[in-house]
């Protein structure tokens, strides 16, 4: 986790060095291990350095080539490096005094705008070509490392965080209505936009050219959902995983400093935890600092039955924060700052309490297994395949394992699967006389209501200003979301791919970058290899649910590595409790001021009435439909609009 900044005026007007010197300032809590920059005429780089890898401490930036014709700036880890110093044909020195900013401008110098297209790792960059007179940009494959910027007027600048953009006088600070409207209506499939208009976020897995013919936006690299992998038994499927998996936290380990953990007792960070501490003990180094948050007060959370296994293998330096003693708003102007929008995190309180641990530490690098859900799949959407091909044996076979193994109603997936596939078809296609019709349309009718109630019926319809609803067109914004859904559960691969590619990921890899950014902590998300995304994206469906288990080909790669109580255990624990109490306990008066004394902000987009009476519900314990998360996106909304009003007019 470094910072970057850079401002190119294609008019050819000079660059003011205050202006770019600002941008790297701001972002002083990216890099408090040097900063510096470079200008040249109408073009300027700048850099926060922040010491992660062994090479990052002898790696200057902006950094130019030989021939002074290229300059780049970078937050990058490159996890291939052998691989590139062989291709790129690097043997003036060992590699060891070779930076990966270094190999990321000669992957450019040889390959151009393809360069990305070899790079394995996580990054962001932006590469000066003096001969072309261009500006290239690339973000890597799922969104690790931020990009915002900004093009208008002849004019575009890019940074790490928005604040860095705002350095600049010209820029304009104007709120985006659809992306409060998205926030409002929990869509965040947008990749592209931000809270403020004409300034955006570079995708994932995309690079982008900017010339005197405008910018070129181009996608190097995709996920591929119709490749599958066939291999001869479930003992090699598990063994490829974690070769891949181990190799995964390895390149992750890279560190000139102490790495830590996060350790929530879940079956990701226990993954992660137990791996690297292998991978430790095989070098015969130090022990793995740990961090976890536990509850005394809120037990139904508290998760010290799978994290305490953990430990009792040995080689675990443990460190706690108590979660229920956080408010939800802990810091939250400070943390609304950092984050230059608002709030929909939850449980951020937790990552904040947990990351300031860290740093009293001395750790800069933190393993985390944000999401492996989504890479390994839980699998779900095989059980789709199974009732669309008439497999029902299988399907209640598989049902019934999942109800044991994960403390569901196996009555209610048994109708649940049987009205869908079983019912619902024979009610479409039935020719009764026009009264039996009639009463078998509505029951066909209620079945699909009831099955997509919670899709078609948000709480949001009720807490929203139908006016601002329909000027901003978000029933169909929100509409594009579910049928993407909807579709994405014709089978398990498509299922896998979707919750892959989906918006979310790289907007919350957004949030916790600029969480652990504030603490001086990089991130490194193993469960985030591209090499493991591709390989769990194309295993067969039963490798991802078989007798009622999710994730199968984890479980069992991870025999003999994790603890049985973890390797086995089903499902995870729900923090909503613990969130809610924080509210009550630590906030009620916060929220009777804003939501209630001072909702004049949100007026233009919220029910004032109705978000009231949810308030109500919530306090006097009678929360439904999700209440407590529109008055949470309310309530981070208005701080950040108050927060936005006063840099406007600071």
């Amino acid at each position: 986790m470094s910072g970057i900044v850079g401002i190119y005026y294609l008019d050819g007007r000079p660059l003011d060095r205050e202006n770019l010197t600002k941008m790297v300032d701001i972002l002083a809590h990216r890099g408090p291990d040097g900063a510096d920059i470079w200008v040249d005429g109408c073009v300027g780089l700048g850099h926060r350095m922040l010491w992660t890898t062994p090479e990052s401490l002898i790696e200057k930036l902006p950094y130019c080539n030989q021939r002074g014709d290229l300059v780049i700036t970078a937050d990058a880890r490159i996890d291939n490096r052998d691989e590139l110093i062989a291709a790129l044909q690097i043997n003036n020195r060992p590699a060891d005094k070779i930076a990966d900013s270094e190999l990321i401008l000669a992957a450019y110098e040889k390959w151009g705008e393809d360069c990305p297209k070899h790079l394995l790792g996580d990054f962001a960059f932006a590469i000066w070509d003096e001969r072309k007179q261009t500006l290239f940009c690339a973000r890597d494959h799922f969104g690790v490392k931020p990009f915002y910027y900004y093009s208008s007027n002849n004019t575009f600048v890019f940074g790490s965080e928005i604040k860095a953009i705002f350095c600049l006088p010209e820029v304009p600070r104007q709120i985006n209505e659809v992306r409060i409207g998205d926030y409002l209506t929990s869509n965040f499939e947008d990749k592209t936009i931000t809270f403020y208009e004409d300034i955006f976020r570079l995708s994932p897995a995309h690079s982008l050219t900017v010339s005197h013919k405008g910018i070129q936006l181009q996608s190097y690299w995709c996920l591929d959902p119709t490749r599958e992998l066939c291999l001869g038994s479930d003992e090699e499927y598990a063994a490829k995983f974690r070769e891949i998996f181990t190799e995964a936290v390895r390149c992750r380990m890279r560190s000139a400093h102490t790495v830590g953990s996060m350790l929530s007792g879940g079956l990701d960070s226990s993954s992660i935890t137990c791996t690297a501490r292998k991978i430790l003990s095989e070098n015969g180094t130090e022990s793995l600092p740990t961090f976890s948050a536990i509850f005394d007060q809120v037990t139904e959370c508290d998760e010290r039955a799978y994290i305490n296994p953990v430990l009792a293998q040995g080689g675990i330096e443990p460190h706690y924060i108590y979660g229920d003693t956080l408010s939800p708003l802990t810091e939250i102007n400070r943390v609304v700052w950092h984050h230059d929008e608002p709030l929909y995190a939850f449980n951020l309180s937790l990552n904040w309490g947990l990351y300031g641990v860290a740093q009293e530490r001395g750790i800069r690098v933190v393993l985390d297994g944000f999401d492996g859900d989504s890479t390994v799949s839980h699998g779900v959407g095989y059980l789709h395949e199974l009732a669309r091909a008439g497999k029902w044996f299988t399907l209640f076979r598989e049902l019934k394992g999942y109800s044991n193994n994960f403390n569901y109603s196996y009555q209610k997936l048994f109708w649940a699967y049987l009205c869908k596939y079983g019912f619902e078809p024979i009610i479409s296609k039935s020719k009764p006389l026009r009264l039996g019709r009639r009463i078998w349309q509505a029951l066909g009718k209620r079945i699909r209501q009831k099955a997509h109630a919670s899709i078609n019926k948000p709480a949001w319809r009720a807490t929203l200003k139908s006016e601002f609803v329909e000027r901003l067109n978000l029933k169909e914004r929100r509409k594009a979301l579910i049928k993407a859904l909807l579709e994405s559960q014709n089978n398990q691969r498509a299922e896998h791919y979707y919750s892959l590619v989906r918006g979310e990921m790289p907007y919350t890899l957004e949030v916790l970058d600029k969480t652990a950014a504030k603490f001086g902590i990089e991130l490194r998300f193993p469960f985030w290899d591209k090499r493991l995304v591709e390989f769990c994206l194309s295993l067969p469906p039963e490798q991802k649910l078989h007798q009622g288990w999710s994730r199968m080909v984890m479980r069992r790669a991870m025999a003999g590595i994790l603890p049985t109580e973890v390797q086995w255990r089903g499902g995870k624990s729900n923090l909503s409790p613990n969130f809610e109490r924080g509210l009550l306990t630590y906030e009620q008066e916060r929220l009777e001021e804003i939501l209630i004394n001072n909702s004049e902000l949100i007026k233009n987009y919220a029910d004032i009435q109705a978000l009231h009476d949810a308030y109500h519900r919530f306090i006097s314990g009678a929360n439904k439909d999700n209440d407590v998360i529109e008055i949470w996106k309310a309530l981070t909304l208005t701080l950040w609009l108050k927060q936005t009003k006063l840099l406007l007019t600071s």
